[in-house]
């Protein structure tokens, strides 16, 4: 069964950074997409940004040229880079492992992020 634990939100003033991290367990780590999303309050959760065991990366338009997904196949790892965060970044963010047969979809517990001064 796999597990995601994220870690490394918090509060951060607007124009700050911040490093998210998730730690995949319990499968093979190669064979998943890693993906993270963010559901602000009152709003549906939306995508962050997803990447592909070979390291391709695809952003939403909102955090384009701000923040930077990773993932690190040593350490089962993925990270999400935010940088020059805005208060619309306000959210819990979510960790996510999609297995590259589309057939098994895995959440982390959510870590929540809040930029304000």
């Amino acid at each position: 069964q796999v597990q995601l634990v994220e870690s490394g939100g918090g509060l951060v003033q607007p124009g700050g950074s911040l490093r998210l991290t998730c730690a995949f367990s319990g499968s093979t780590f190669a064979f998943y997409v890693m993906g993270w999303y963010r559901q602000a309050r009152g709003k549906e959760r939306e995508l962050v940004a997803t990447i592909s065991s070979g390291g391709g990366a695809n952003y939403a338009d909102s955090v384009k040229g701000r923040f930077t997904i990773s993932r690190d196949h040593g350490k089962n790892t993925a990270y999400l880079q935010m940088n020059s965060l805005k208060s619309e970044d306000t959210a819990v963010y979510y960790c996510n492992a999609l297995h590259i047969s589309r057939t098994q979809d895995y959440w982390g517990q959510g870590t929540q992020v809040t930029v304000s001064s």
